[in-house]
């Protein structure tokens, strides 16, 4: 029985030593664990604040890209618009300038020619309604009707004198 007993304390001593090793076991499998966990968790919020360092940068990129986008269309529309404007405002500038000059010239040559009509008119008084005349090289003075009671020569509708070439 010593044989029984010694195989029974055996197998005793036996699954002591092996629920003593795989307690051991079992501790620093989860103490691994454990630190595997916290490893991961460190690594896991260092790629995270990474992901959101990297997405905060590309955010700000992008803004500065949509910034400089909606800067284009602003500048070349502000340029088209001040080109129109200043383009209009001096083609009036210029088209009101000319059509000023227009009128005072006219007013001018309204005065001269009322100048000319006066003159003229005044003429005629101070030349008793005399007009001379030249046709083909000969020179005529063409007096009032009545002036002549048979004149010699007669130039369009009115009565003449003929002038000597001399």
């Amino acid at each position: 029985m010593e044989r029984t007993s010694r195989a029974t304390d055996l197998t005793h001593r036996l699954r002591r030593r092996l629920e003593h090793e795989r307690r051991e076991i079992e501790e620093l499998t989860a103490s691994e664990l454990e630190r595997l966990g916290e490893n991961s968790r460190r690594v896991a919020r260092n790629a995270l604040s990474t992901i959101e360092r990297d997405t905060e940068d590309a955010t700000g990129r992008i803004r500065e890209l949509l910034a400089k986008a909606s800067l284009r269309p602003l500048i070349v529309g502000l340029s088209l618009w001040i080109g129109f404007f200043g383009g209009s405002w001096a083609t009036m500038r210029w088209l009101a300038g000319s059509i000023q000059d227009r009128i005072e010239t006219r007013a001018e040559l309204n005065r001269d020619i009322g100048n000319a009509r006066r003159t003229l008119a005044q003429l005629e008084v101070d030349t008793w309604g005399l007009v001379f005349h030249e046709i083909e090289g000969e020179r005529f003075v063409v007096v009032p009707d009545g002036v002549l009671a048979r004149p010699p020569w007669w130039v369009g509708d009115g009565p003449a004198l003929k002038l000597s070439n001399g």
